[in-house]
């Protein structure tokens, strides 16, 4: 009798499927290659005691498109916030992007390709944009899924 209890309470039991962001509510380690050479991205390049965006994307996503066009129209909003742009596609389609939408210009914006699929898969990400933010100690704010207006970044980010 014992046993048959002990078997329907493994069989029954519930497995936590909350998202590993919220069981963790902090920026995760991680590790990433910056475009557009190459280098290692990790937490540790981080600028400490500033706020952080992690926008997970594709280029093709026209709704992703009309995301980072909205964020460096209006990047001055996010000047003291660090923005790293995420996405699992090939190095030489997100240099594309990376050169078409002049990223280089924004020094805080980092583009970053997560070729392992670690990254994504802490977030589950399952479509494209979503909007991770993080305050400046690093504790998990907010998450946002599809376009999301710069104002709306820098009202949870200013909290």
């Amino acid at each position: 009798m014992l046993a048959f209890i002990c078997l329907a309470k493994f069989c029954f039991s519930q497995t936590d499927t909350t998202s590993l962001y919220l069981r963790f509510p902090t920026l995760p380690p991680f590790s990433l290659t910056k475009i557009p050479d190459s280098s290692s991205f990790t937490k540790a390049n981080l600028v400490k005691k500033k706020a952080t965006v992690i926008i997970f994307f594709n280029t093709d996503c026209d709704h992703c498109q009309v995301e980072i066009k909205n964020l460096t129209a209006k990047i001055d909003q996010l000047k003291n916030v660090q923005i790293i742009m995420v996405s699992a596609m090939g190095f030489n389609v997100l240099q594309r992007f990376y050169e078409d939408y002049k990223i280089a210009d924004y020094p805080n914006i980092t583009m970053a390709r997560d070729p392992s699929y670690n990254f994504t898969s802490f977030y589950k990400v399952s479509f494209v944009p979503q909007v991770y933010m993080y305050d400046k100690n690093r504790k998990f704010l907010n998450v946002i899924r599809g376009i999301v207006p710069v104002e709306e970044i820098a009202k949870i980010i200013n909290r």
